[in-house]
């Protein structure tokens, strides 16, 4: 197996990050959780690496790269484990010979506190339950359908997860775009307080036009402040989902497929597993409409006297319960109402699955109509604001002209670099309502 590595230098330190350290470590888990085998090599360097990839300071490369690391971090894959393990020991119950443990009994009996003539009398049974008809086969199916809801469950909560960190992703993105347009506006600001300054210095402006000019740059030196705090707010929540830092170039994904199967998508086949799963389970209640029948082999000693000698007995005794039916209509009204929700959201799921797949697609087109849009705009404010600034330095146009020119040119701008941001995230929406995980 290969490792691929980057090196990056930092602080006089060369921190090795291998992104290949989450699939390796989660190949190595499978194995070790399918093959019930001791841990491995392979294993132990996984989480080496693991441990290295998340020491402070890593960074994540790609958005795959940061999805894999939320996973490995959230709660709810261990416990996908553990209910796997669960599933496992309901199938192993299922094929027992007998649906539960024997138990033995020993009784003993004597004329020791009354008459005292040595009476004694011993009894010794080892009973065993009995598979009901039917009941044996209809707990294998539903054990192996419960198995098999489970492992639906893991690409379901993968792609929630997914989900979450593109939504963290791209707020980032967006903050990060609002913030380089707020220190460009700052930058610009400073430099025509600096050239209205100058002028005023010399008496070509009043000093209106510099408490004009000084109020811009302190303006947009506190959006800058403001857009700072909000790219550190988002880079802490997706750094507490994730458990890395930011990559400092946020990449959008490959270009969203044009179609797939809806019975592939996570959500169809979780809602299909549950409902076989329910099914299975009715059955199963159905069959199991009273306790289980039992039989035991019972060995009896006894004596009237203490002269008399021991005589033996050896028998077999079965006992059969009966059904109930008030209790047999409780113990499967919750079976059938959980019967048809489940029938219910697989009736609706493609339905919905059609509609949030086609409000993805309608939201990307729009997206990139606005987009076309507004780099017209961007492009037609850029020139306007060009002619203004040469106009203000000649002094055709007072300061007040410009400064409103140039609130539309950095409006138009940062509408474009929003559209930009808008159009990677709709292309992840869509993934995301395809069902495909970074």
């Amino acid at each position: 197996m290969r490792v691929f590595c980057s090196l990056e230098s930092k602080g006089g330190r060369r921190l090795r990050r291998c992104n290949a350290a989450v699939r390796l470590l989660s190949a190595a888990r499978r194995e070790h959780r399918v093959m019930r085998f001791p841990r491995t090599a392979a294993t132990n360097l996984a989480l080496a690496l693991l441990l290295l990839a998340s020491s402070p300071g890593a960074r994540a490369q790609s958005l795959a790269d940061a999805f894999e690391q939320a996973w490995l971090r959230n709660p709810l894959a261990s416990s996908l484990e553990a209910r796997q393990d669960e599933a496992l020991a309901r199938i192993d119950l299922a094929d027992r010979l007998v649906p539960g443990a024997p138990a033995a009994s020993l009784a003993a009996q004597g004329d020791r506190f009354h008459r005292d003539e040595g009476a004694q009398k011993w009894e010794m049974e080892l009973g065993v339950p009995l598979w009901l008809p039917g009941q044996q086969s209809a707990r294998q199916a539903e054990a192996r359908s419960l198995q098999e809801q489970v492992q639906a469950q893991r690409p379901l909560l993968r792609l929630a997860l997914a989900g979450e960190v593109r939504t963290r992703w791209w707020a980032l993105a967006a903050a990060r775009t609002a913030r380089e347009l707020a220190l460009r506006r700052v930058q610009t600001a400073r430099e025509l307080e600096s050239s209205v300054m100058r002028r005023f210095e010399t008496g070509d402006l009043a000093r209106l036009d510099a408490n004009l000019a000084r109020n811009e740059r302190l303006a947009a030196e506190a959006e800058a402040v403001q857009a700072q705090a909000s790219v550190q707010a988002q880079e802490a929540s997706l750094r507490a989902l994730t458990g890395v830092e930011a990559p400092p170039v946020l990449e959008g994904e490959a270009a969203a497929v044009q179609s797939i199967a809806p019975e592939e998508h996570p959500q169809w086949v979780a809602a299909r597993a549950a409902a076989r799963a329910a099914d299975a389970t009715l059955l199963a209640t159905l069959k199991s409409d009273r306790a289980a029948p039992r039989v035991a082999l019972r060995m009896e000693r006894d004596r009237g006297a203490s002269a008399e000698p021991f005589s033996n007995a050896v028998g077999v005794q079965v006992s059969i319960p009966f059904s109930w039916e008030p209790q047999v209509r409780q113990q499967t009204a919750a079976a059938r109402a959980e019967r048809l929700r489940a029938e219910a959201e697989l009736a609706t799921t493609r339905l919905r699955l059609q509609t949030v797949v086609d409000t993805a697609r309608a939201e990307l087109e729009a997206v990139e109509r606005q987009l076309r849009i507004a780099s017209a705009r961007q492009a037609a404010t850029a020139d306007n604001l060009r002619l203004a600034e040469r106009s203000f330095s000649l002094g055709e146009t007072d300061l007040t002209s410009l400064l409103r020119v140039r609130a539309t040119a950095l409006e138009a701008d940062l509408f474009a670099a929003r559209q930009r941001v808008s159009l990677e995230a709709a292309r992840s929406q869509l993934n995301q309502a395809l069902g495909v995980v970074p």
